[in-house]
């Protein structure tokens, strides 16, 4: 069986996907590499936001909770349930992984309807949310594979590659490729929902000014909080099934 071989082409596909890019795009050249300024401005704008609403609203605890307060904490329950449903009663180390990816997901996407980048002029390109970019959503992925990995070794050692060969050993070459493509679909269907959404709104904009793209946009909105709850819930349940060892 072509196994190995067949394993590198799909880590090749996957750093390929990388170079992939959908109109133009405006770099920072430091050194002897090439930052795609965009992607990176975008991101610490969203994690500004996050830091900056987080201290703002737990700075001072009061006995009775503040409204901010009352919404962190929701939020952070609401993280915890997630993590715990999908992972098991050994969810508690990976809350902050799940919620981080969580946060910045959801910011992220709602960033691209709510801020307005497209007046903040570029030499080339235009901002736009950091997971309308395949590099983002790729590197979303890949720390998820990273993460599930890590799980399954740090519990199980070495035994937790035995799940490749359960329940019988014809289905290796499978249970390999399984692993390989579950960043693909993470990636993709993170990109593709969040490029495709700005897409429309884009095109209803420059048709319909005024009516059409309002309801459009909160319809966006709406799809976008969806995919960053479907990606955690997905990371969490790699997670989870890797320290089981069951699919």
């Amino acid at each position: 069986m072509n196994i190995i071989p067949c394993s590198i082409k799909t880590l090749k596909g996957l750093y390929d996907i990388s170079g992939v890019e959908v109109g133009q795009h405006f770099y920072w050249q430091i050194g002897g590499f090439q930052i795609h300024a965009q992607v990176l401005i975008t991101s610490w704008v969203v994690i500004t936001i996050l830091l900056g609403s987080v201290i703002i609203a737990v700075r001072n605890p009061q006995t009775i909770p503040t409204d901010g307060q009352n919404f962190f904490e929701y939020v952070l329950e609401f993280i915890r349930d997630l993590s715990k449903t999908q992972i098991g009663e050994e969810y508690g180390p990976w809350v902050p992984f799940i919620g981080t990816m969580f946060l910045f997901i959801f910011v992220s996407n709602w960033s691209g309807a709510l801020l307005p980048w497209k007046i903040i002029q570029l030499p080339h390109g235009e901002l736009a949310a950091p997971t309308n970019d395949i590099n983002t959503t790729v590197a979303l992925a890949l720390l998820t594979s990273a993460a599930y990995f890590y799980a399954g070794l740090s519990k199980k050692g070495l035994s937790y590659f035995e799940k490749y060969i359960k329940p019988t050993p014809i289905l290796l070459p499978i249970n390999i490729l399984e692993d390989f493509t579950k960043p693909l679909s993470l990636s993709f269907r993170l990109f593709g929902n969040i490029l495709a959404d700005e897409l429309v709104v884009v095109v209803l904009v420059s048709l319909v000014p005024l009516v059409v793209p309002i309801p459009v946009m909160f319809l966006g909105l709406f799809t976008s909080g969806i995919q960053a709850l479907i990606f955690a819930t997905l990371a969490a349940a790699y997670i989870g099934e890797s320290m089981e060892g069951h699919h």
